[in-house]
Parts: structure tokens; C-alpha cells; sequence
């Protein structure tokens, strides 16, 4: 149960930890910090995509490594055995990669979950929210990483000759076909060579929530074909969006293990100065 619905965050509110994951483009100016202070979900705690993202990497939303992970997690008060819910206020949906997160180090999947429709539908529905800043009591949060649900650009490049494994983008059509300029710069436009394409909004409503999943089956079927022999990969502009496709998979697919290329066009894309 990778998705929950309002109405099952309302009965089950005092069971579970609540992550703010809201993150939104450089170049669109939002705060998601200062979105968060004046307003959010009873008790959440926020949860910043970039600070808590590889400090070391020059590439965007990089998996910190084990140690920094647990230390992030410990202060904010979540323990191995808690049940997680993880929203946004963002049109990138961003906390699928928080759910992603979360599961690449080894929480049970089971107990990691994504609002469906986010905090707008939460607020659509006339459902409380707060400004008021909870206190957490740090833990000691122990990570199991599992990296092969990562793949690195060596891998990428290996696999255009060996082909074991598809690799789909979930970046619009035209900066995947390089019609449109990146929104970093130095990066250059196009796309991994003999990848898919499937923009992640194609999944998603106009009220922010994933579409049902036989849309979602049919969409991957007529990219695929048949979609649950596929070993797949899902990449984007900085691995944020990826999660996204992941999640979606996931619904139609519950023997998949999520993988995503974590450098994703950030890096392939990136031009050598």
C-alpha cells in the first residue's frame, strides 16, 4: 500500500509519522520552507529534499550516504519500526522521492507511504492543518542500504550495449526529444540513448492524485508492451521525478523493487567545461 487516501490518514492519524517533502524548481519561486511554517498537517515534520540530498556531489538530489542518512532520520524522531506518511504542496511530487528514500535504506515498504493528492486535497477537503512546530525526540535510526535499487552512469552506458535492462524517462516529451533547453545550466538537451519516455504528469489527475491503475497499466503497456517481465530503470532531470514513475510501477507491479538512476540527465546531460 504505497498510496494513502485522506480519508485513511484521518482515521489513522496517531499511528503514523507525517513527512512534509515539498520541493519545488529552481527557477519557480516558491519556499517550501516558509510554505511549511505557516502552514501544514498537524504533527509533520518537514523534510528538506535538498539539505538532506549528498552535500559532496555537484550533481542535484544525490543519495547521502548511510551514516548521513540515519543521522537525518534519528533527528527526526522516526525509528525503524515506525509507519511513515510522506506528502507535498508541489506539482513535482516530490515525496515520491522521500518514499523512495526511505525504502532504498531499508525501511519496511509496507510501512512507507505517499498521501495521495498531497496537502491540496487535504486542504480541498477542508481538513485541519497548523502552523504550530512539534518537538521531536531525536532516535537511533539504524539504515540498511540496499544499492541496487540505484544505478550509476557506468551502468547506463553499459546497458545501451547489453540491453538488460529499459530505461524511461519521466521528463516531458519535448526536453526528452531536446525540443526544450534544461532548466540547469551547463546541461545539455536530449536524452539516454534507446530510452522511453513517459512524463510523470501523465499518471497524476488534475486534482493530484495518481490515476487509477488501469490507466497506469495501460500507459506503461503502450510504451512496452507487455510490462511485467520488464526489468526497468526510471530516470528524469535529477532523480526526483523518477520516483514518481517508480511509485506508479509499483501499483501495477508489487514484485518490483524500485530503481531509479540517480544522477539521471543531471549528469548524462551534464556538459564537461
Amino acid at each position: 500500500m504505497s498510496l494513502v487516501s485522506t480519508e485513511w490518514l484521518a482515521s489513522n492519524f496517531e499511528k503514523v509519522k507525517i513527512l512534509d517533502c515539498s520541493w519545488h524548481l529552481p527557477n519557480v519561486s516558491r519556499n517550501s520552507k516558509k510554505e511549511f511554517d505557516k502552514d501544514h498537517l498537524e504533527n509533520a515534520i518537514f523534510f528538506d529534499l535538498d539539505d538532506n540530498s549528498e552535500k559532496e556531489s555537484d550533481l542535484p538530489h544525490m543519495m547521502p550516504t548511510k551514516k548521513k542518512w540515519e543521522e537525518i532520520v534519528s533527528s527526526m524522531g522516526i525509528s525503524n519500526n515506525d509507519s511513515i506518511v510522506i506528502y507535498d504542496n508541489s506539482d513535482l511530487y516530490s515525496s515520491c522521492r522521500c518514499w523512495f528514500s526511505f525504502i532504498y535504506f531499508g525501511h519496511n515498504p509496507n510501512l512507507v507511504h505517499v498521501l495521495d493528492g498531497g496537502l491540496k486535497k487535504w486542504k480541498l477537503e477542508n481538513r485541519t492543518t497548523t502552523n504550530k512546530i512539534n518537538k521531536v525526540n531525536k532516535t537511533k535510526y539504524i539504515a540498511l542500504e540496499k544499492k541496487e535499487m540505484i544505478k550509476n552512469k557506468k551502468q547506463i552506458d553499459e546497458n545501451i550495449t547489453n540491453k538488460k535492462f529499459k530505461v524511461i524517462d519521466a521528463r516531458s516529451k519535448r526536453r526528452f526529444e531536446g525540443k526544450d533547453p534544461e532548466p540547469r545550466k551547463d546541461v545539455r538537451s536530449g536524452s539516454i540513448k534507446n530510452s522511453y519516455c513517459l512524463p510523470f504528469n501523465e499518471l497524476i489527475t488534475e486534482n493530484h492524485t495518481f490515476k487509477n491503475s488501469k490507466d497506469i497499466l495501460n500507459k506503461f503497456s503502450s510504451l512496452l508492451g507487455s510490462t511485467y517481465d520488464e526489468e526497468i530503470v526510471f530516470s528524469c532531470g535529477s532523480g526526483v521525478t523518477a520516483a514518481v514513475l517508480a511509485l506508479a510501477y509499483s501499483m501495477i507491479n508489487n514484485k518490483y523493487t524500485p530503481t531509479i538512476y540517480d544522477g539521471s540527465w543531471a549528469e548524462y546531460g551534464k556538459l564537461k567545461l
